[in-house]
């Protein structure tokens, strides 16, 4: 017999997919301290929200009517004209307060900002109370107690509180990048996990400046100082944000955040077009670091696709994917032989003044006791004795250049046959001569590339591949841009296509895994980007194998228009496995080394 479901049952039934964890509720409840004008937010935990939530802020508040429909099942205010197509706020499903009240024990206090009293209602594992007169500030507190007490399996799924409260620190940390005019803080166990506050009045006049700032205080400093703006418009959508340099990278995507409409997103598109931008600029291992802000017409964005509300669709995946790719790749452009100073910062690191005893000589001046050690003339000789050597030549230029002309300097000498150490005007400059040549070679076949298209090569017997109806289907509709890349190949039968010519620069190819990649990738992302890695790939190992090689000897000439070459092309900072071409090492800090500041 079909029967109703108990309200209190349905109620648990949605929470399962709203409040997955603590910080699946903590989102929540900040999301809608955020739609109701919030300008200060304090969470605290205990237990990492196992046992005590409480989210505190100073927006509209509500009135008892209101509190009483607020932890009704899709009840809100966001949706006033009810068109699902229009949603310009985080929340507007109406599930996450009755769904936490279901299975915890919960409690909201409000008071509009002219109201002369606040009003507290109470729910207990789904069991509501009528409003009661209470006091509090202009704003709302929501307390959950014991979360999951109503359901006890799922409180098994739960790991250790540090762990939930890092989850917790993590979803909060999302949403303060995309609300620079918002203050955060997150206590656990009477410890401060996130204390942010609200942009200075006078950054908020500068979005970018603002939200850089918060970018930086999340992310951390050397983003701040190593990240180009993104700001790019495409048929109706904006994307904004900043791009951290491919010298600042890191072992995973964690510290890629991607927002749209001010929303915290992971989505499998946005993540690919951000592989795809920086694809030949880093090792296959190694991510970089991103905050991207996409503004997109909301009827073009369903981001009603599930009740976490952590996943879109877009309309035409297409424009978002190359808005992505585009922006990016002009920013990074535009940074031109720019490199991250975390790399000046790892090699002052690696340095240990040292004498070649084994305790180290003091830095800084001599007297008050300091005597000469013995053998002082052997340990200089030692000292000198890498100078004397072939490997460290030392060649003066033949005419007279002002160093601060150039930005790398003017090249002073080869070490080891593979080092160019130049001179700047504020410090000294030292470059990878194989790794600066592949980068200069292989954005020289890339524009090649651009100017004169990719040369194919036909093949004698043209290779039949099967991939299925909807696969050649795919394959079809994107013939003309395949053929751009130099794959021409067209529909032969019902679910398989036939290939005539294939990229020359790939050589001798497997056509049968190629075209199946397509195919499958084509179906994930919408796009053909794992032909144009492979193109790219194969230009950037050209590059390293015809570029000049560790080893070889330069003369001055040769070292110094190396250097010019590389502040006029784009990219050069780093080669195509992601790895510096260059290190600058500041005067000041050369001085401090040994003791001179």
């Amino acid at each position: 017999m079909l029967r109703r479901l108990p309200s209190n049952l349905v109620n648990q039934i949605a929470a399962g997919e709203v409040v997955e964890r603590p910080a699946s509720a903590v989102k929540e409840l900040v999301e809608n301290a955020i739609d109701a004008g919030a300008r200060r937010i304090a969470v605290t935990l205990k237990e990492g929200g196992r046992t005590f939530i409480s989210v505190v802020d100073d927006g509209v508040g509500m009135s008892p009517e209101e509190l009483r429909l607020a932890v009704e099942r899709h009840c809100t205010s966001k949706l006033p004209d009810d068109d699902l197509s229009d949603i310009k706020t985080l929340g507007f499903r109406g599930e996450a307060l009755p769904s936490i009240a279901s299975v915890s024990r919960f409690t909201i206090t409000s008071r509009p900002a002219r109201a002369d009293t606040a009003w507290a209602l109470e729910i207990d594992g789904g069991a509501k109370s009528e409003p009661k007169p209470a006091a509090h500030p202009a704003g709302t507190r929501v307390e959950v107690r014991d979360l999951f007490f109503a359901t006890p399996a799922r409180l098994k799924f739960l790991k250790e509180p540090r762990t939930e409260s890092s989850h917790v620190a993590d979803a909060m940390r999302r949403l303060a990048m995309a609300h620079p005019e918002v203050a955060f803080r997150l206590e656990s166990e009477e410890r401060a996990l996130i204390d942010l506050p609200a942009a200075n009045p006078s950054l908020l006049e500068k979005a970018d400046a603002a939200r850089l700032e918060r970018l930086a205080a999340i992310m951390g400093r050397e983003f701040g100082d190593n990240a180009v703006a993104i700001d790019a418009n495409r048929e109706g959508f904006r994307l904004t944000g900043f791009a951290g340099l491919p010298t600042l990278n890191r072992p995973t995507g964690q510290h890629q955040y991607l927002f749209v409409n001010g929303r915290p997103v992971r989505d499998k598109l946005l993540a690919g077009a951000v592989r795809g931008a920086y694809q030949d600029f880093l090792a296959r291992d190694r991510h970089p670091m991103v905050a991207l802000f996409l503004e997109a017409p909301t009827e073009l964005v369903d981001v009603n696709v599930h009740p976490a509300k952590t996943e879109v669709r877009f309309r035409d995946a297409g424009i978002v994917r190359g808005l992505i790719v585009g922006a990016l790749r002009t920013a990074l452009s535009a940074a031109g032989h720019r490199a991250s100073t975390t790399v000046a910062d790892a090699a002052l690191g690696a340095f240990r003044p040292h004498t070649g005893y084994s305790t180290a000589l003091p830095m800084g001046g001599g007297g008050n006791g300091f005597a000469v050690p013995r053998g002082l003339a052997e340990a200089a000789a030692r000292f000198m004795a890498p100078f004397d050597a072939p490997s460290a030549r030392v060649e003066m230029p033949t005419s007279e250049i002002a160093e601060g002309n150039f930005p790398l300097g003017v090249a002073r000498a080869q070490l080891h046959e593979t080092y160019i150490v130049a001179q700047t005007d504020h410090g000294v400059v030292i470059v990878d001569q194989h790794a600066a040549h592949e980068r200069l070679v292989h954005e020289r076949l890339k524009n090649q590339l651009e100017a004169e298209g990719v040369k194919r090569q036909a093949l004698l017997l043209p290779e039949v591949v099967e991939v299925g109806e909807d696969g050649a289907r795919r394959l079809a509709g994107r013939q003309a841009e395949l053929a751009e890349m130099g794959l021409v190949l067209e529909p032969f039968g019902l679910g398989a296509v036939v290939v005539r010519e294939t990229p020359a620069v790939l050589g001798e190819v497997d056509i049968q895994g190629l075209v199946r990649d397509l195919a499958d990738e084509l179906a994930e992302m919408g796009d053909h980007l794992s032909l144009k890695e492979k193109v790219e790939e194969v230009c950037g190992t050209l590059a390293c194998h015809t570029s000049v090689r560790a080893g070889r000897r330069l003369t001055v000439e040769e070292m110094n228009a190396l250097l010019r070459q590389m502040e006029a092309t784009p990219h050069s900072g780093q080669c195509n496995h992601g790895r510096p071409t260059y290190v600058e090492l500041k005067l000041a800090d050369i001085e401090r080394l040994f003791g001179r500041r």
